[in-house]
């Protein structure tokens, strides 16, 4: 997806986002992803990653930022934060806020039909996750390596037609930046999504020291977590965290 590209709304026709059922209220739209087709292969299609910042001042994001709070503040173990945003609401959430990482009861963490392109690695934080539904998130296409932070995690249901080198559609992974020389011109609070995949970047995905104290080395790895193999981005202070790796040894 470009910048010069306008989104494009799709119909969700399954608007109730607590269970992969058909909403009996009609739908709700998300917008569409244009990356590349989840319908037929194209192995030699060219991706990238998706260029939207989140919009924090946007009523969707305000809204979720207290449904996190409620959800950290009562200790539950269920979370799905979508049912309770209206369909516009929904559509401007791109992402999740680093305060999930306080969701630290939450066994069940659903996303059904979201609107998200990426997860922030703070998910590594949810120490109780045991069950992870983004399925029907279209637009999301990759996962941070934090995930595998989760011991807990055994059961997730995902689209994977509309993951980056799914074996289905043999979509390639998009190329990642050359090992920067310094990282004191980077700043990682505050990246381009189209080059790095995040906008913000705090520490090592492996061993968790903070980025600016190293470099910023980015590689891809396929591991299954939980019930699906995913494709995760690594990002790491040195290539010493990236032999580290598993099958890197």
């Amino acid at each position: 997806m470009t910048d010069e590209e306008e989104p494009r709304p799709y119909v969700n026709r399954w608007g109730d986002t607590s269970d992969p059922a058909p909403a009996r209220n009609g739908s709700y739209r998300v917008d569409a992803c244009s990356c590349f087709d989840q319908s037929k292969p194209h192995p030699r299609a060219r991706v990238g990653f998706h260029t939207e910042r989140q919009d924090t001042s946007a009523p969707g994001w305000q809204h979720l930022l207290e449904l996190v709070d409620e959800a950290a503040a009562d200790g539950r173990e269920e979370f799905r934060p979508l049912i309770e945003l209206s369909p516009e609401e929904r559509r401007q959430v791109i992402t999740l806020p680093p305060s999930i990482a306080r969701l630290t009861a939450v066994r069940h963490l659903v996303l059904y039909g979201s609107n998200l392109v990426r997860i922030p690695t703070e998910i590594g934080a949810m120490t109780g996750l045991e069950e992870f539904t983004p399925y029907t998130s279209y637009r999301l296409h990759w996962f941070p390596y934090e995930i595998t932070r989760c011991r807990k995690l055994t059961r997730s249901t995902v689209s994977t037609r509309a993951l980056f080198g799914n074996y289905k559609l043999r979509v390639p992974f998009p190329r990642l930046q050359p090992p920067p020389d310094s990282v004191a011109d980077l700043n990682p609070e505050n990246l381009d999504p189209r080059r790095w995949g995040a906008t913000a970047l705090h520490s090592c995905s492996v061993c968790d020291h903070p980025i600016e104290q190293g470099g910023l080395h980015q590689v891809w790895i396929s591991l299954r977590v939980a019930t699906d193999v995913l494709p995760l981005l690594v990002s790491a202070c040195s290539s010493a965290c990236v032999a580290a790796l598993p099958g890197c040894a």
